[in-house]
Formats: C-alpha cells, structure tokens, sequence
C-alpha cells in the first residue's frame, strides 16, 4: 500500500498541528461522489473501535442557516428570472454559516476533547465558488474558521463521480452538471497549491480505490495526528 505524504513533503508524522482546543479537526473533502460520507462513517466506526471519542458533522450541516444552504443547493429560492444564487452571495452565506456551525457544534465538540470529523470545510468554498469569485477573499471571510488538524481530499475523476451519484440515487444539486464538476476538481487542485503554501496539511488520496482501502489510508494519516497529539502531551507533562 503506497501512503500518501502531503504536498509540502512532510512525511505523516512530521507534520505537527497546532490545535486551538483539545480536540481534533478532521475533514474529508472532494467533489460530490468522491466518498466523503462513506469514510466519514469508516473512519468514526475505526475511532469508537479505539475507544476515541468522537463526533462526526457535515456542511452544510442541520442547523437553521444550514438547512437554508440545502434549500438553495437543491435549486429552491432561486432569484429573479429563475437564476441559481450567484457564487459571490453564496461565499458570503457559507462564510456566515461556517462560524454558526463553529459555535454550535465544531467547537464544543473540540473543547470536550473530541475528534471532529467533517464532510467538507471552507475547502468545498474555495472549490466551488472560489473559481468563479475572489479565491483571496473567500480566505478572508473564512479567517476565523478553525484550521484543520488534517484534510485529507479524496480525489476521484469527475466521470466516476457522476456514476456514483447516480448509483446511490442522490438528489441533483445545482452543481451536479459535468461540466462543473470538472471545474470543481480543477478548483480542489488550486485549493491544495494555495492552502499548502499556508502551511495546511492536506492529504491528497486516490478515492477511486476501494472503501477499504481508502479508510487504510485514511486511518493511518489521522493515528499519525493523534499519534502526534500523545507525544506532545507527554512532552508538556
């Protein structure tokens, strides 16, 4: 099994984060159907076997102004003349529900020393409407977002990604067409040049293998995190 390293070249456990709370921040990140949600589930199942504690969350997630984000994802509340919400309102929105869900949920979990686990971050922002908005001032607006422990992006090609969408029966969202989905995937390879220069460590994992696989690797990066969480510990003791 090839492990992956992050862009920076860094191997896993060399690269040490620098927590705001006691917990940890995971997040699985790629385009619609690369399998974030089903490693979401694989990795929290791997993390209750070791007795960590845990909890696992999405974005847009169910609270008000999330459940708001859905409705227009899923092509309701659409402006004048039938159009989609534009990409710079939608960045704007994303931002403001980010830190609601940083308050309501994220960092409580963190506090009572939790592993959060997430489908998507400010990464799906930069992704999808960072392409076709201001890429330097999507960061801006997400600077009081928590900076993740670790991403790890599951990267698959936009053809497998559609074909899965279709087998699981999902539900189309305004972002489903093939040809943004290419241009999403393109954003995701901006994303790991920008924030990796940041000092963020993404992982980069081929999500066209199978789960089992995928949630190897994917468990082997974040026991690095962990991992690295127990030495520190024992270093400030």
């Amino acid at each position: 099994m090839i492990i992956p390293r992050s862009r920076s070249g860094a191997s896993p456990r060399s690269a040490r984060p620098s927590p705001a709370s006691a917990g940890r921040l995971i997040v699985f990140e790629g385009i619609d159907g690369s399998g974030k949600t089903e490693q979401v589930r694989e990795l929290c199942r791997r993390l209750s076997s070791a007795g960590i504690p845990h909890h696992a969350t999405r974005e847009p997630s169910d609270g008000p102004v999330g459940l708001l984000i859905r409705g227009i994802l899923a092509g309701r509340h659409r402006i004048s003349g039938d159009h989609p919400m534009s990409a710079d309102s939608l960045a704007l929105l994303f931002a403001a529900y980010r830190m609601d869900h940083l308050q309501r949920e994220v960092n409580p979990a963190l506090a009572r020393g939790e592993v959060v686990v997430s489908d998507r971050w400010y990464h799906s922002s930069l992704a999808y409407q960072g392409t076709a908005s201001d890429v330097s001032r999507i960061l801006l607006l997400n600077e009081g977002a928590r900076r993740p422990d670790l991403t790890i992006l599951l990267c698959v090609d936009p053809v497998v990604a559609a074909a899965r969408r279709v087998a699981s029966g999902r539900l189309p969202d305004i972002f489903d067409d093939d040809e943004e989905q290419r241009r999403i995937f393109r954003g995701y390879g901006r994303v790991v040049d920008i924030l990796s220069l940041r000092g963020e460590r993404i992982e980069v994992v081929d999500g066209g293998l199978g789960i089992p696989d995928v949630s190897a690797i994917a468990w082997y990066l974040v026991s690095s995190v962990l991992f690295d969480r127990l030495v520190s510990g024992r270093r400030e003791s």
